[in-house]
């Protein structure tokens, strides 16, 4: 190669932008999803009543709370990576599912005989529930905790934390498909909680991995 042509390739390389934050979130979700997906089908896969539960209201409710945790939780973490974002408006989008599953409860111990409540609410999956939503959501939370390196956050532990419930909205909506649990109280204590341990451990590595 002669001298002017090693020139002009160094100028281009420096000319290359490097990639945008908002194009990493996206690489990000779709790798998290992928990596999401392959471990639930390994290692449990979709409940034999799966086309039959379809038809039923209480089992696509799960996905409707995990899918809006997920959603209203990317929003969040992608402007937590990005100094100055105003995060008001994501933050309080939050609530929609927690607010979607308290009415769900309610709505379902009105509709339940009360003698029911504690059968219907601690379900018959629940070991599998703690196990397997955190252990889909690894993956995921590796991934958006490496997203959020590529950003700025101000608040690492605080943006790790939404990285972790975002990981936990993701595992449980392919977990979901797996639970034989379709009651709103089985979703609402169970599901949670084993969100709530990926939260946990990404407000732990947040500020290690995503300071800057």
């Amino acid at each position: 190669m002669q001298t002017e042509d090693l020139i002009n390739a160094l100028k281009a390389d420096n000319a290359r932008q490097p990639i945008s934050l908002g194009r990493t979130w996206q690489v990000a979700l779709a790798g998290a999803t992928l990596a999401a997906a392959v471990v639930f089908w390994l290692s449990l896969g979709p409940r034999p009543d799966f086309m039959a539960a379809a038809h039923t209201l209480r089992f696509l409710f799960k996905f409707v709370a995990t899918l809006l945790l997920a959603s209203t939780a990317f929003e969040l973490v992608r402007a937590l990576s990005r100094p100055g974002s105003n995060v008001v408006r994501p933050a309080l989008l939050m609530a929609a599912a927690p607010v979607a599953v308290a009415l769900a409860v309610v709505t379902e111990l009105v509709a339940v005989p009360s003698d029911q409540w504690r059968t219907v609410w601690w379900g018959t999956n629940i070991s599998t529930c703690l196990t397997f939503i955190p252990l889909i959501g690894l993956v995921p939370l590796a991934v958006f905790l490496l997203a959020l390196r590529h950003g700025a956050p101000t608040h690492p532990a605080v943006a790790g934390a939404v990285a972790g419930l975002l990981a936990g909205g993701l595992s449980a909506t392919f977990y979901a498909a797996h639970c034989p649990d379709d009651s709103p109280l089985f979703v609402a204590t169970w599901y949670s909680i084993a969100i709530a341990g990926l939260a946990l451990l990404g407000t732990i590595l947040g500020p290690r991995v995503a300071r800057w």
